[in-house]
C-alpha cells in the first residue's frame, strides 16, 4: 500500500511539472469546443399524448353474439409497426418533405433521419402514447407529429374492419361452396333411395326385419291354404254323401240364407279393407263369390211365380254344401295367390341379400358426407350472422376509443442541443485532456524526484545529497510563475462562467 501510494505521488509530481501542457490543451480543447456548441443549430420538439380506451361497455353486453377482436394486441402491434418504412413515406408526403428528396439516396437519408428522431413512448398496461419528434423548423415538427397521430387513429379504427370484411367475403365463398354440396349430396341421396327401394336401411325395420317378417307371412299363407284346402276336402266328401235330387217344398218369397251370406261376406271384406288394397287377393276372390252369389239370387228371384209362396228346390243340405265348396274354392284359389305372391317377394329378398351390406355402406357414406356439409353449413351460416353483427357494430359504435390528450405542440424554446450541459462537458473534457497530456509528456520526459528512484535506476549506493537552497529571486520567480498558471486556470473557469450566464440569459 505504502509503494502504491508512493507511485501515485510520483506521477502526481511528474505531472506537476507539466502543468502548463495541461493548461494549454485544456483552453485549445474548450475554446473548439464551445465554439462547436454554439454552431449546432437549435431544433424544436413536438409532442402530443394519445389514450386508448379499449374497455367499451358494450363488449360484455355482445359477448357470444359478436366476435371480440383482442384490441390491446392489435394497438400493440400498431405502436411497434408505426415506425415502419411505409409510414414514414406516407408521413414525407403528408408534411411535403418528399419534395426535399432530389434522388433515391436524400429520400433514403431523409426516411433514415425521421426514423431516428421520432419517439414513441408508452405504457401497455395505460394505454397512454407519447409520440414526439425534433426538427430545426417548428412547424415541420408539429406536422410530422400531426400526421403520425393521424395514422395511429386510422391504423387502430380501420384494422379491424379490413379483418371482418375479408372475413365476411371468405364466409361467404364458403357458404356458396357448401350450399352447392348439400345440394349435391341431397340429390344423390334421393336418387341411391330410388334406385335401392326397398334395401334401404331403417326403412320399415330394415332389410333383415323385412325378409324375416316376408318369411313368417308366407309360412302363415301356406298354413292357412292348407287349412282351406282341408276343409275344401272335407266339404267334397260331404257333398259327395248327399243326393242332390232330393225335393221338398218351401213357402218362402226368398232365401234368406243366401242373403245371410252375401251380407256375412260384406262385411268381412270391409274387414280386409282396414288392412289390404282393393287389389289384394283376398278381397278380389270374395267380391267374385259375391257376385256370383247375387247372380244366383236374381237367377232364383226369376224362376219363382208371382204369387205362389210354395216352390219345389233341391236339396238344402246339399245346396249349402254345394255353396260353401264354392267358398272353399275361392278361399284357397286366394291363398294359393297370396302364397305365390309371398314366395315370389321372398325370393327376390333373398337375391338381394348379396347387395344389402353394399347398399348399406354406400348409403352411409352418403349420408356421412350430407351430414358434414349440412353442419358445416349450419356453421357458416351462424358465423356469418356473427360476422354481420360485429360489422354493425364496428360500424355504428366504437369498440376502441381513442383520446387525444394533449394535442400536437411546440415550446418556444428549443429542445436540443443544451448548451449549458454540452459546455459543462467541454470544460470537462478538455480539462481532463489537458492532464492526460501533461501526464503523458511526463512518462515520455521522466525526471528522477527522490534518492530512491535514483538509486533504482543506477544501480549504484548513494553516498549523499546535495539540497536546492532558494533565495529570494528564484523564490519571487517561483510565486509569479504560480500566479501566472493560477491566473489562467481562473480565467478558463471565468470565460465558462460567462458563457454559461449569457446562455441562462438568453433562453429566458
Amino acid at each position: 500500500m505504502h509503494e502504491t501510494l508512493a507511485q501515485l505521488l510520483t506521477y502526481l509530481k511528474a505531472t506537476w511539472r507539466r502543468r502548463w501542457y495541461a493548461i494549454i490543451v485544456a483552453w485549445l480543447v474548450s475554446a473548439i469546443g464551445w465554439a462547436w456548441v454554439y454552431t449546432l443549430p437549435d431544433r424544436y420538439e413536438a409532442s402530443a399524448r394519445v389514450y386508448v380506451d379499449t374497455q367499451s361497455l358494450l363488449k360484455p353486453l355482445l359477448a357470444g353474439l359478436t366476435v371480440n377482436p383482442n384490441v390491446g394486441q392489435q394497438i400493440n402491434m400498431i405502436t411497434r409497426t408505426l415506425l415502419s418504412r411505409p409510414n414514414l413515406e406516407k408521413v414525407t408526403r403528408m408534411t411535403d418533405q418528399d419534395l426535399n428528396a432530389k434522388d433515391p439516396a436524400q429520400m433514403e437519408q431523409l426516411l433514415n433521419q425521421l426514423s431516428s428522431q421520432i419517439e414513441l413512448q408508452g405504457t401497455d398496461r395505460e394505454n397512454l402514447y407519447t409520440i414526439s419528434y425534433q426538427n430545426q423548423k417548428p412547424e415541420v415538427a408539429k406536422r410530422v407529429v400531426q400526421s403520425l397521430l393521424t395514422i395511429f387513429v386510422e391504423s387502430s379504427l380501420g384494422t379491424t374492419r379490413k379483418d371482418i370484411a375479408s372475413s365476411q367475403k371468405f364466409i361467404e365463398d364458403q357458404l356458396k361452396s357448401q350450399e352447392q354440396k348439400l345440394i349435391a349430396a341431397e340429390s344423390a341421396i334421393t336418387d341411391f333411395k330410388r334406385n335401392h327401394m326397398g334395401l334401404m336401411p331403417g326403412e320399415g325395420g330394415g332389410y333383415y326385419a323385412k325378409l324375416a317378417e316376408m318369411s313368417n307371412a308366407l309360412n302363415q299363407a301356406k298354413l292357412d291354404l292348407r287349412e282351406a284346402e282341408d276343409r275344401r276336402d272335407q266339404l267334397k266328401r260331404q257333398l259327395s254323401d248327399e243326393d242332390p235330387n232330393a225335393t221338398t217344398t218351401v213357402v218362402t218369397s226368398s232365401d234368406p240364407e243366401l242373403d245371410a251370406r252375401i251380407e256375412s261376406l260384406k262385411k268381412n271384406m270391409d274387414g280386409m279393407r282396414l288392412q289390404y288394397t282393393e287389389l289384394h287377393p283376398d278381397i278380389v276372390a270374395t267380391k267374385r263369390l259375391i257376385a256370383q252369389l247375387e247372380a244366383q239370387k236374381k237367377e232364383d228371384a226369376s224362376k219363382r211365380k208371382p204369387g205362389n209362396a210354395a216352390a219345389q228346390s233341391q236339396n238344402p243340405v246339399y245346396q249349402q254344401l254345394s255353396i260353401a265348396l264354392s267358398e272353399a274354392d275361392a278361399n284357397a284359389a286366394s291363398l294359393r295367390a297370396r302364397v305365390a305372391e309371398y314366395e315370389k317377394r321372398f325370393s327376390q329378398l333373398k337375391a338381394a341379400a348379396n347387395s344389402v351390406p353394399e347398399v348399406e355402406a354406400q348409403y352411409t357414406q352418403l349420408t356421412r358426407d350430407y351430414e358434414v356439409y349440412k353442419s358445416n353449413y349450419a356453421s357458416l351460416l351462424a358465423r356469418r350472422e356473427t360476422a354481420s353483427m360485429s360489422s354493425e357494430v364496428e360500424n355504428k359504435a366504437d369498440t376502441v376509443d381513442i383520446r387525444v390528450i394533449d394535442p400536437p405542440r411546440v415550446p418556444l424554446t428549443p429542445a436540443w442541443p443544451n448548451r449549458i450541459m454540452l459546455m459543462s462537458f467541454v470544460l470537462l473534457g478538455g480539462l481532463g485532456a489537458g492532464i492526460a497530456v501533461a501526464f503523458l509528456i511526463s512518462q515520455l520526459r521522466r525526471t528522477v524526484d527522490d534518492r530512491v528512484n535514483l538509486r533504482e535506476i543506477s544501480g549504484l549506493p548513494l553516498l549523499g545529497a546535495v539540497s536546492r537552497i532558494e533565495t529570494p529571486d528564484s523564490l519571487k520567480k517561483k510565486r509569479k510563475k504560480l500566479f501566472a498558471y493560477g491566473l489562467s486556470v481562473a480565467s478558463l473557469l471565468g470565460v465558462y462562467g460567462v458563457l454559461i450566464t449569457l446562455q441562462m440569459v438568453m433562453a429566458r
